[in-house]
């Protein structure tokens, strides 16, 4: 589910990315049209669907955020943006559209059952429950946001409230580990460190990464679960090691416990993880490519 992400409201026009690094509204619109026509594959077993993704109220204009709308919506792919990721945007958003971020991308056409927000951390009761009532997804991205010190989502009142709650390791740059594993025993903590032990129960943690992300991106016919002709997406992890043999419950142990050794892991039925190594890449090869792309970004830079 790769998306065609944009940003155009610079920092001349009181916007938080550089004037450089934006781009002009029409372009970002053909641009995303253009990856539309060529990539997206709307088929029951598609391994390629494309999402229009405007970046943030920081970053973007209303205007793109409603021709982004109305192009993802003509040609029948999902919507993405971050949202209430800090206090800072709150305040962004009181101070120049005189409401919450919830209570703007509503005037734009930015809440449905196709959008899927981002963090989603600071939001008020009302936000909660519109966000419930229009089945918005929302992609809880705990470890960035702990990383990051924005807050902690309030996953379990959105889950209450109706919304699909999915989990995300959002990037590179605010989550090194980039663990969706790691992510769902984050998500149980921080969830209970809000609002008691009751919070939410391991199950529900584990369901918030598998069916619960299958909501967000609306492939739950497809994913998400272990059911008579669904995709096979599977992950199976070895928990009869010395850290997880005295563990009773199968699923604390996955989700509490030390990290398990992953013995498989399917996509689409092909095995692509086989006792904890990547079978369909040779990972020395690309450590060093990595190793050496990384060498020479930083050297562009002027860091050493």
């Amino acid at each position: 589910h790769p998306t065609r992400g944009s940003m155009d409201l610079g920092r001349s026009q009181g916007g938080l990315p550089p004037d450089e690094v934006v781009e002009d509204i029409d372009a970002i619109l053909a641009a995303t049209e253009a990856a539309i026509d060529k990539h997206h594959d709307p088929s029951p077993d598609s391994m390629l669907r494309m999402g229009v993704a405007p970046c943030s109220p920081f970053s973007v204009t209303g205007e793109l955020m409603i021709q982004a709308a109305d192009l993802a919506r003509r040609t029948g792919v999902r919507l993405h943006t971050h949202l209430a990721e800090t206090a800072d945007e709150d305040d962004f958003c009181q101070e120049r559209f005189g409401c919450s971020p919830v209570e703007y991308v509503e005037r734009l056409g930015w809440l449905g059952d196709d959008v899927w927000l981002a963090h989603a951390v600071h939001l008020s009761d009302d936000a909660v429950a519109t966000l419930g009532r229009t089945r918005t997804g929302v992609a809880h991205c705990p470890s960035s946001n702990a990383r990051l010190g924005a807050g902690i989502c309030r996953s379990r009142d959105l889950r209450d409230a109706g919304a699909p709650v999915g989990l995300g390791v959002d990037g590179a740059a605010s989550n090194e580990a980039s663990s969706l594993l790691e992510e769902v025993r984050h998500a149980l903590l921080f969830a209970r460190a809000r609002g008691g032990p009751q919070a939410i129960a391991v199950r529900d943690a584990l369901e918030m990464a598998t069916i619960g992300g299958a909501r967000v991106l609306g492939r739950e016919a497809d994913i998400g679960s272990l059911e008579p002709g669904k995709l096979a997406d599977l992950a199976l992890w070895r928990l009869d090691t010395l850290p997880h043999v005295d563990i009773a419950d199968p699923v604390a142990a996955l989700v509490l416990g030390a990290p398990p050794p992953l013995e498989l892991l399917l996509v689409h039925g092909r095995t692509v993880v086989e006792q904890d190594h990547l079978v369909t890449l040779d990972e020395d090869r690309i450590a060093r490519d990595v190793r050496s792309a990384s060498s020479k970004l930083l050297a562009k830079a002027g860091i050493t």
